[in-house]
């Protein structure tokens, strides 16, 4: 592996580090020679209460191992604490070189029984958290002429999923927030990209699963672990993948693949215009072959993971 492939001398924060996904990047992270700042509220899965244990757990292992990291338990919903993040990184390591955007909860509800409490919690904790924790750290990016954001996405927003609607928006706003900060920052050495992770972990273990083939997408889910997530999030981290921005990749046990943005696939014109009749009548028949139906993530990945 060549230098430039190293996370050697970085200092990278990672957010919802204590379990799950963000407990093997840290650790990753810090084995690829990082300092690691471990950001763990230690809420429920649905984000009540707080516990410092898991973060201070991975922040042993990771001294343990001869590497660098310290406990960060800050909410990034708060933009205070999020700021906190970035200085805390700046404050025992000298710096930050990236972000990873990994904290997260989970407030599942069929739609009409979806609460306003429901809906705000989730998209502060995803979205308006990768916002401030982003808005913390590009100040630092853009003056040293280098940073890194890896966000993460799902495929609940990118696809669909049943009774996630606060969930699978508050995804595609961070999908939407990378591409932004791609463009933006791109003429700074910055780059953004998300990560659309396929793993077990606590808030997939939340999902009901009350027909043959949920639980059949559960048992899939199990045999998916969440260490194989924390190589693509490393590689991107680092100075060889400087070129690599605006991206969205998917990560499937041992199969990682990139999906697609969105583009116009079909276009109609009509010299003197549209009316509603005429949209009725001729457009919508003619793009009907074009239009993408609507799917949930499991009918688009129904094989084995591999």
């Amino acid at each position: 592996m060549t230098g430039s492939a190293t996370l050697e001398g970085k200092v990278i924060a990672v957010t919802g580090a204590g379990r799950g996904i963000g407990r093997e990047i840290a650790l990753l992270c810090a084995r690829q020679g990082a300092a690691v700042v471990v950001n763990d509220l230690g809420a429920t899965a649905e984000g009540e209460g707080t516990d410092a244990g898991p973060a201070e757990e991975v922040v042993s292992i990771i001294r343990g191992e001869g590497g660098k990291a310290i406990v960060n338990g800050a909410s990034v919903a708060d933009p205070e604490g999020a700021v906190s993040i970035v200085e805390d990184a700046v404050k025992n390591f000298g710096g930050i070189h990236g972000l990873v955007n990994n904290a997260g909860i989970l407030r599942d509800r069929i739609f009409h029984r979806m609460s306003a409490l429901d809906w705000s919690q989730v998209i502060d904790v995803h979205l308006n958290g990768c916002f401030n924790t982003s808005k913390a750290a590009a100040p630092y990016f853009k003056d040293q002429g280098f940073g890194r954001f890896v966000h993460f996405t799902s495929t609940s927003g990118l696809i669909g999923n049943f009774g996630q609607a606060n969930y699978s928006a508050a995804k595609m706003g961070i999908w939407g927030l990378s591409n932004s900060l791609a463009l933006d920052m791109e003429r700074f050495g910055v780059t953004s990209n998300c990560i659309a992770p396929f793993a077990w972990s606590r808030l997939i273990a939340t999902i009901p699963a009350t027909t043959p083939a949920e639980q059949e997408r559960v048992e899939r889910m199990k045999s998916m672990s969440a260490d194989k997530i924390a190589p693509m999030v490393a590689a991107l981290l680092t100075d060889a993948a400087g070129k690599v921005t605006g991206q969205t990749f998917g990560v499937r046990k041992n199969e990682i693949f990139v999906f697609s943005k969105p583009r116009p696939v079909k276009s109609l014109h009509r010299s003197e215009g549209w009316t509603p009749e005429t949209i009725v009548d001729d457009l919508l028949p003619a793009m009907e072959s074009a239009m993408t139906p609507l799917a949930r993530s499991a009918e688009i990945w129904p094989y084995d993971p591999v």
